[in-house]
């Protein structure tokens, strides 16, 4: 068996390589790094989990596993959102975190996040030394260490608790919810049967804006559909606005570390726009300064929104834990990537669609206009911008180094009528032409497709983009 850990921890088909039995394994390599490297004595280590199926049940074997070496595992008592789990850690001041979810994956995965001591996804090095322990864990025929959860629980080994409060208090501090409720806003939250559910309520209950839930009940199949935030798979969220007159739909993905938007018309509102929004809001109306960072996934209008203002900007290849990086050692202002996760200067280094939901709230209340008139003129300031994304089923795994060389050699010298003037191979390969358009082809790190990305000036630019990907991806 190999596991290896992607873009953002392992994740695997439930009953083919995600079993229990690898769960426990994974969680006793996951227990000796913490104990070669904690700092105290007596480490602790925050568990939570998603709504997938057996997810409760995986969190439960983990945490006995953290008893049976000596740690103190804080259990949440319900699925939670990730971001609330990776806050906890910080608050807990604990040498780490485990969250079970395959986060916006098909209901036929589940996975492990493994969380730093910052409260962020651990860095490339701390996973690979996971790996390396899970490896000589394999090879010289050491099982996990475990303690019985009865056992556990009686000697305060396995701490169960609820994440959900100390994590609303920090984002009342990040978001200013006295602006919020002048709104009186008609929100529609779609949770996508994921954790993020009944966040948005709580958090909005002690204001003047009249929130409505969809699909925030248990349901480990997701309704058949990916749980990520898209527009194609938020059709209920169209019809809920309508039959709510709402002003607003929000979606968190799976573990509601993303965020995707509908206005008041149905229209999806994409992350690239949400980030857009929040970073203007920030400089313009908060004053607040610091360099911003995106994925090369992500929005041109971000660049050109930090030219602007005169903002630092940094490109990573696509992966949160790339722009946690950079949140770890300078002042970021933002930081975020086309898939929905985001997050601001004072949160934790961790894509987070509760916040960016709440923020794009306050940028609404703060400007007294309905979304599509602030989409429009986010376009017309630093547009015009549109994009897509398709995304190729592999029979076969694909070797991101031997795509990328192939790409390079077969480099058009123009695309959609416009010459290719920059290759980038950060991630995948970007061809980047005259006009501020590009295409992007690169691999999934947690699944067997290949993406293809366009934003172009026009929608027919970004079809013409995409059917050249397409078809080049597809040889």
């Amino acid at each position: 068996m190999s596991i290896r850990f992607g873009t953002d921890g392992w994740r695997a088909v439930i009953s083919d390589t995600f079993t229990f039995e690898n769960v426990r394994l994974v969680a006793q390599a996951i227990a000796n790094y913490v104990n070669i490297t904690a700092e105290h004595e007596h480490p602790e280590v925050v568990v939570g989990f998603d709504t997938r199926f057996l997810s409760d049940r995986y969190a439960r074997e983990v945490a006995r596993v953290m008893a049976g070496n000596g740690i103190v595992a804080h259990l949440t008592r319900a699925d939670a959102p990730t971001p609330a789990v990776s806050y906890a850690v910080v608050e807990k001041q604990a040498a780490a975190g485990v969250m079970i979810t395959a986060s916006h994956n098909p209901p036929r995965y589940n996975g492990i996040k493994l969380k730093a001591s910052f409260g962020g996804s651990a860095l490339p090095e701390q996973a690979r030394q996971v790996e390396a322990l899970l490896e000589r864990n394999q090879l010289e025929g050491r099982g996990p260490n475990m303690m019985s959860y009865e056992q556990a629980i009686v000697q305060d080994l396995i701490k169960k608790f609820d994440p959900a409060w100390a994590y609303y208090q920090h984002l009342s501090e990040l978001v200013d919810l006295d602006t919020i409720s002048m709104g009186e806003l008609r929100v529609v939250a779609d949770a996508m049967y994921g954790s993020g559910r009944g966040a948005f309520r709580d958090l909005l209950s002690r204001t003047r804006c009249h929130l409505f839930e969809i699909r925030g009940e248990m349901n480990p199949g997701f309704g058949g559909i990916h749980p990520e935030p898209m527009g194609h798979y938020l059709q209920a969220l169209v019809a809920a606005i309508q039959a709510q007159h709402a002003h607003v739909g929000l979606a968190t993905d799976g573990d509601a570390d993303r965020i995707g938007a509908m206005d008041a018309h149905g229209n999806f509102v994409d992350p690239h726009h949400i980030f857009a929004l929040v970073l203007r809001y920030l400089v313009e109306k908060r004053g607040l300064t610091g360099a911003v960072v995106k994925s090369v996934s992500t929005t041109q209008m971000v660049t050109r929104m930090a030219k602007h203002y005169g903002l630092p900007l940094y490109e990573t290849p696509v992966g949160f834990n790339h722009i946690a990086d950079y949140m770890l050692k300078g002042d970021i202002l933002m930081g975020g990537e086309e898939s929905g996760g985001l997050s601001i200067k004072g949160h934790i280094p961790e894509g987070d669609g509760v916040l960016m939901g709440m923020l794009l709230l306050e940028v609404m209340a703060e400007a007294k206009s309905p979304l599509h008139e602030l989409v429009n003129d986010i376009q017309q300031q630093f547009g015009p911008a549109c994009y897509a994304r398709r995304d190729i089923p592999l029979m076969r795994p694909v070797p991101k180094r031997e795509m990328s060389e192939r790409l390079k050699s077969q480099a058009p010298s123009h695309l959609a009528g416009e010459p290719v003037i920059e290759l980038s191979t950060l991630d995948g390969v970007k061809y980047i032409l005259a006009d501020d358009s590009w295409l992007l082809i690169r691999p999934s790190g947690t699944e067997p497709v290949l993406r293809v990305y366009a934003e172009g000036r026009s929608n027919d630019e970004v079809n013409a983009l995409l059917a050249y990907g397409q078809e080049v991806a597809a040889l």
